[in-house]
């Protein structure tokens, strides 16, 4: 009885320690993803600044929309980097078919690895930062390896495809990163500015930048999303570990109770078989 309880007690403080654990990367990933959200609004703001100053670059006469088919299309791809997020990267991935894109760029070191074991290959991969001060440099790398695919004439297009919010909860969004239409581009005015620079350029350096916030803010949005798949994840966690801790402490207060009652039952046999040998 003894050893049954030591082994319930050392049970339990196992699973109170897994609690702290548990406990502890929900917090890490609560902070993290309040983080990235703040920091999309930013990118969002930058984004549409380029975006108004390439409107007014272009003009309103020159505004004709863009052909959305692509011969060579190309996605960038962002799953997760990390595990215990449940289902994010598959969400992600089931939502594309690798035979249509002439070439993936996968950014998320967990999503690497489950593309594999689907049995897709990826052009180019890499990591997604564990902080949101890395993305920045994470959007260099991209933008330098999908510029030297357009180089090579592998790409003449690329969509993006990364977990966002619609109406309050996540979902996977694809949207098309280039080339660029700019029939969406809204102007804060329709005054053409005074440049001293060629128009072609111009928007081919607003293009540079304009491209690298957007996958910035796709890459936010991703860390965000995957941060937010792990809270979800832990607190379902949690609550398993809530109910498997009542049900050992049930056990190991029926444990005890059982164990008193054994001790009694003896003390009282011992007591009686004494007085039954001095009668």
């Amino acid at each position: 009885m003894t050893e049954r309880l030591a082994d319930i007690s050392a049970r339990i403080d196992g699973i109170r320690d897994l609690g702290a654990v548990v406990n502890a990367m929900k917090g890490i990933a609560a902070a993290r993803a309040h983080v990235a959200r703040t920091q999309v609004d930013a990118v969002d703001s930058y984004a549409a600044t380029i975006a108004s100053a390439m409107s007014r670059v272009i003009g309103a006469e020159n505004k004709t929309p863009v052909e959305q088919d692509a011969a060579n299309l190309g996605l960038l791809i962002f799953c997760a980097e990390q595990g215990f997020a449940g289902a994010f990267t598959e969400r992600v991935l089931d939502s594309i078919d690798a035979r249509d894109a002439e070439a993936l760029f996968l950014i998320g070191t967990r999503g690497l690895s489950i593309a594999k074991a689907r049995g897709i290959n990826s052009h180019w991969t890499a990591p997604l930062p564990s902080h949101t001060a890395g993305i920045p440099k994470l959007a260099d790398q991209i933008t330098t390896a999908i510029y030297s695919a357009v180089s090579e004439d592998r790409i003449d297009a690329l969509d993006v495809i990364f977990t966002g919010w619609k109406s309050g909860r996540p979902a996977v969004v694809r949207q098309r990163l280039f080339p660029v239409d700019p029939s969406g581009l809204a102007a804060t005015t329709d005054e053409r500015p005074l440049t001293q620079l060629p128009s072609d350029t111009l928007l081919a350096s607003f293009g540079e930048e304009y491209f690298k916030a957007q996958v910035c803010k796709a890459a936010l949005h991703a860390f965000a999303a995957e941060n937010e798949a792990r809270m979800e994840a832990m607190t379902s966690a949690g609550r398993q570990i809530a109910r498997e801790m009542d049900a050992f402490q049930a056990t190991l207060r029926r444990v005890r109770q059982e164990a008193i009652t054994a001790e009694i039952i003896e003390l009282s046999t011992g007591v009686a078989s004494n007085q039954d040998r001095s009668g």
